[in-house]
């Protein structure tokens, strides 16, 4: 018997990594697809084409961790945050949020859950609206889900303000009186008004000045371990990520290439893509950077309207084969990883390995970048050493 429910425990595990979900996690999405149609004249009898933003895709976020999703530009990234919200309807799979299916639900079903889920937007300044005084800003939420008075709303603001590192006594100032890292304190207030259990934050920082981002990052982090709250954090910046993260979710096109722990992912990438993006984190070491060539990717990103056959970025890597350009990969275990770290590429990198264009690479050097020097995963591609300079 102990045996029999030791192989199930196996196969759970197993089906969890492969699906992304997780019997501790506070919002899985499963298959899930989002289509926009698009717009302007099509042919009589012709199909209408769709961009396809986001494409089966499954993953969990679990509770009082946080998420990081991250990609270039138009990979999908904000679409699926807010298919998790359920701002965007999906066009098929499910999305659940603490047990519930919410991806059917109605907006009268969908507006009570939506208490326990808030949004930090990326933009401090697009996201307040002037002409109001950040009081009634940040006491919207209170205002639409409960039914406390106007001294008790003001009294909650004030202890948010300051619970965020603002001056309580600036209840009655308007947004254009504040900084960047102010304003979006002032967001980060605003979505922790209704106590809630999931917060996304769509790139808060990358529009704030360095030292700010650091101070708005350690107040996500701190609001974190105080609250216990899970996040879902999106950023371009990988050395972002890898400070707030527990899990990495890399995105490409509407797909998933790779996902794992964010130790794993920094130390040994498998995707081409990853550790492109690795390789184009700065290093506040001139002595590194002049020894340093960054990996170029050739080509422009595809279209989301028509998307590559097999692996989508095959048109792009270094690495890609007829097989690429005909068989998509699946987003599973790799060479000697766990189950933890699932990679989407028919010819992962080995231990160690570094794509054609990079040199060699000191870790100790350069931490968020791997290390090179190892042979190549069986059955890839091999370069010689004239490819390879």
């Amino acid at each position: 018997m102990t045996e029999l429910g030791d192989s199930r425990a196996a196969e759970r595990a197993r089906s969890d990594a492969r699906t992304g979900s997780s019997t501790d996690a506070l919002a899985v999405m499963e298959h899930v697809v989002k289509h926009f149609p698009v717009q302007g004249p099509r042919r009589i009898g012709a199909e209408r084409e769709v961009v396809h933003a986001v494409d089966d895709v499954s993953l969990s976020v679990r509770r009082g961790e946080t998420l990081g999703v991250v990609g270039e530009s138009g990979s999908g990234k904000s679409t699926l945050a807010r298919c998790l919200l359920g701002l965007y309807p999906v066009t098929s799979g499910k999305v659940l949020f603490d047990g519930e299916e919410i991806s059917s639900l109605s907006a009268r079903r969908l507006r009570r859950s939506r208490r326990d889920m808030q949004m930090v937007f990326q933009d401090p300044y697009g996201a307040l609206n002037p002409r109001r005084r950040v009081g009634s800003i940040i006491a919207d939420p209170l205002a639409i889900h409960t039914r406390d008075s106007r001294a008790d709303r003001r009294l909650r603001v004030q202890e948010l303000m300051e619970l965020v590192g603002l001056n309580p006594e600036h209840y009655n100032r308007f947004p254009n009186e504040f900084s960047g890292g102010q304003r979006q304190r002032i967001g980060v207030a605003r979505a922790l008004a209704m106590r809630p259990k999931l917060i996304v934050c769509d790139e808060p920082v990358s529009s704030l000045d360095v030292s700010i981002q650091a101070q708005i990052l350690n107040l996500l982090i701190d609001l974190q371990s105080e609250l216990g709250l899970t996040y879902v954090f999106i950023a371009h910046d990988l050395s972002v990520i890898r400070h707030v993260s527990d899990w990495v979710d890399v995105m490409y096109l509407g797909k998933i290439v790779e996902r794992g722990p964010v130790a794993n992912l920094f130390h040994s990438p498998r995707h081409p893509y990853t550790a492109a993006l690795l390789a184009a984190i700065p290093v506040p070491d001139p002595d590194y950077v002049d020894h340093k060539r960054h990996v170029v990717l050739t080509g422009d990103l595809p279209s989301p309207i028509h998307p590559p056959p097999g692996c989508r970025f095959s048109s792009r890597c270094p690495r890609a084969t007829d097989r690429c350009r005909s068989e998509e990969p699946m987003l599973e275990s790799r060479l000697s990883d766990t189950g933890q770290h699932l990679t989407a590429c028919h010819f992962p990198l080995a231990d160690g390995e570094i794509l054609a264009s990079a040199e060699t690479i000191n870790l100790e050097a350069a931490p968020a970048v791997h290390a090179a020097g190892s042979s190549a995963a069986e059955g890839a591609p091999t370069l010689s050493g004239e490819e390879r300079r």
